[in-house]
This record gives C-alpha cells, structure tokens and sequence, in this order.
C-alpha cells in the first residue's frame, strides 16, 4: 500500500569554504589535490556541528565540473570517506558546470523534501590549476557541423562579449565600475569579519618555501581602481570590453553544506541559518549564456509565488560584470544597489566553477543573521553551455516589526 508523504521543509544549516586560491603553479593550492580540499570543508562542517552524529548523514554530493585526477572517481563517495565519515555513508558526483554546487544542494534538497534523506553534505570543488576548463573533453563535432551552437558558446569570454552586444547600454566603463565595487565591498567585508568565519584555513607545502597556513583568499585586489582596469587588454576581442578585471578569475577552491530537514533539524539541535524556498534552472540560447539567471530567477519566483520586490537580498555569481548588470536592467534594479552582493562577489573573490553555488548561499546566510529585516533572498548564477540557476531563501530570523523600522527609517 503506497503511503501519501507531504514535502517536508528543508533548511540550511551550515556552510564553509576553503580561502579560494589562484590557478597556477604560483597558486596556494598548486601543490595540494583537490580531493583534500574537500575533506577539510567536510571535516570543518562536522567539527562545527557536534550535535550531529556522523552516521546520520545520509548522502554527500560533491560537484566538479572536471571530473578526473584528483576530483574524479565519484569524488563525493571517495571524500566522505577520506574525510572519516562511516562506510555506511554513500555519495556521489555531479556537474552542471558552474552550477554543480548548486545542484548539488539542490538535488538532495529534492531528497530531503520527499523523505528519502533528513541530513545530507552538498558541495563543489575545482581546481582549476590541475584541471583547466574543458580539459581532456571533446565536444562533438556536429555542435558546429550542424549549428548547434554558434562557436562562441565553447568560449565563455565571448559569450560575455556577445552579451555586451545585445545590451549596449552596459558599457565597459560600466562594468569596470561595478567590478571595482566588487573588490571594495569584499576588502570591507574582510575588514568587518564578514568573510572569515566561514572560512577553513587550510595547510599548503611549497616546495623550498616550507608549510603555509592559509586563511585568507588569494584572489582580491584591494585598492584596484578604474585606471588599473582601464589599462588591462581584452582578450576576447580587439577592442572589447571583457578584461580580466571586470571578470572572475581562474581559481582553486572548494565549498560544502549542510542540509536538513527542518524536523531533523530540531531533533539533533542544529542551527536553521535559512529556509528553502524554491528553485529553477533555465536554458537559454549557449553563445548568451550570461542571461541564464533572468529566466531561471522568473521561474523560482512564479513557483514561490513571489515578486522581485519581495527579494530583499541577491547573492549573484559574478563570473561577468556584463552577466550581473543584465540581470540588473532586467529586473530594473540599480548598479549599486545595496541588497545586491554586499560582501563583494566572484570578480574579487574568485570563481572555482562548481564550488561557488555553495558560497554564494552562505554567504547569503551570513546576511540573513544580520539584517532581520529581510524576510527572502536569491543565490543566482550563469552557467556554461546556455543555462541559468536560481534557488530562494527565507530568512529564519525575519521579524515584521524589524522590516517596518527598517522601510520607516529609510522612508524619513
């Protein structure tokens, strides 16, 4: 006899990052495996949450977007292990390419929301270093025989270029503008520990120079101005408006995440940091992947019953300027709006393709405690060959009364 489940809520319990490193020889992360990345996020969630017994976890979903070497052989089943969670625990991998965290957590949300889990790890790692971008793949030839695809779809650099020529208004200096931002706000939010809390500091052997502990991103640079970026090439197109200031870099890192259900969730005496609302992803044509986020926020909004006017936070990737301030002008939101990315974003940050889903949610999380007068929030982000990704919070300490002071002071 089948038994009628209702869809349980899920929460967000807890998040954390390695520091994000820069992909090269001269990167942090040069000498250490990706896989180990991960185990440290694993192990700093559990180390974190002692209510929680190991072997109540019931999955680990580990995202990359490369899946080989040292991130390959269902690298969320091989990390829980290595990590010491029980054998009993599975896992396994996912990608969506930039979106892989975020389909990680939102996959085993689906879980939760049936039943088929109470408590799950979801996360991403990549590492660009070892694994560049489409290393090793070999796109069928019919993507360009047939005309699947136009050939800038396989480049995501002209993709954002292509994204400036659909929408002129956003112009370079608009971009480099909104990117200088971007490192502003993450050297304030550095300034006001914003960002280390949830970051796991992690020990790197460089050969001749000894053991280094790290806890900072390497990434940021602070102080950048509008003649710095100014000065960079473009080297996507002659005379384009793409540069490597006014998009994220190519970087290393990992991130995981905690997930619940709300029962659960009490049962063990974990902490709620946000309330799933909804979610959606999104195709759109792959040579403009950089609107993905407009049709797939349209939709996680339609289904939560919601309006862009009820969202009182965005956290957007930031893999492209252009991407984020097409996003903007859709939904007639300002440049500088506040609600949008206050800790600064991937420009600044970085960008480890499937790990970022995962920061942008705790970071979100972090504002949630914060600001409790915001009752929703959006994670959001472009993502390669042609799709967007958009997932809803509800703020779990969103007090009416805080929201009304908030509205009546800015009103006065």
């Amino acid at each position: 006899m089948r038994q009628n489940r209702q869809i349980r809520d899920v929460v967000f319990v807890d998040g954390i990052r390695t520091p994000f490193g820069r992909a090269g020889e001269k990167g942090i992360y040069a000498n250490t495996r990706a896989d180990d990345l991960v185990v440290k996020c694993i192990r700093e969630l559990m180390r974190r949450n002692p209510s929680l017994p190991a072997e109540r976890i019931d999955e680990v979903a580990i995202a990359a977007t490369t899946q080989t070497g040292d991130q390959g052989l269902t690298i969320g089943r091989t990390a829980a292990l290595l990590a010491g969670l029980p054998q009993s625990v599975p896992g396994f991998a996912i990608d969506r390419m930039c979106a892989g965290a975020m389909t990680a957590v939102t996959t085993t949300a689906s879980g939760i929301g049936v039943g088929a889990y109470d408590v799950v790890i979801a996360g991403g790692v990549e590492h660009m270093g070892h694994h560049p971008m489409g290393a090793g793949s070999d796109p069928n030839p019919r993507f360009m025989s047939e005309r699947i695809v136009d050939p800038a779809a396989l480049n995501m650099g002209n993709t954002a270029e292509n994204l400036h020529d659909r929408f002129p208004a956003i112009t370079k200096d608009r971009t480099d503008a909104y990117a200088v931002a971007s490192q502003n706000k993450l050297a304030a939010a550095y300034a006001k520990d914003q960002i280390q809390a949830d970051l796991v500091p992690v020990a790197t052997l460089k050969p001749g120079a000894g053991w280094t502990l790290n806890s900072v991103d390497e990434p940021p640079r602070p102080g950048t101005t509008m003649e710095d970026l100014a000065a960079l090439r473009t080297p996507f197109r002659a005379h384009g408006r793409v540069s490597a200031g006014n998009a994220a870099g190519l970087n290393d890192g990992a991130t995981a995440a905690l997930l619940a259900s709300s029962d659960a969730a009490a049962e063990l005496g974990l902490p709620v940091k946000m309330r799933l609302v909804s979610y959606a992803f999104a195709g759109v044509a792959p040579e403009v992947m950089g609107i993905g986020p407009v049709p797939a926020t349209e939709k996680a909004l339609r289904l939560a019953g919601l309006t862009i006017e009820d969202i009182g936070l965005f956290e957007i990737n930031e893999a492209f300027a252009v991407q984020v301030l097409s996003f903007l002008d859709h939904f007639g939101i300002a440049d500088t709006d506040p609600r949008v990315n206050r800790y600064g974003g991937a420009i600044a940050v970085g960008h480890p393709l499937a790990s970022s889903g995962v920061r942008l949610m705790t970071q979100l999380a972090r504002q949630f405690e914060e600001d409790h007068s915001v009752q929703y929030g959006i994670t959001t982000m472009c993502i390669g060959l042609g799709m967007g990704a958009t997932v809803i919070w509800e703020n779990p300490h969103f007090t009416a009364s805080t929201a009304t002071a908030t509205t009546e002071g800015s009103a006065a």
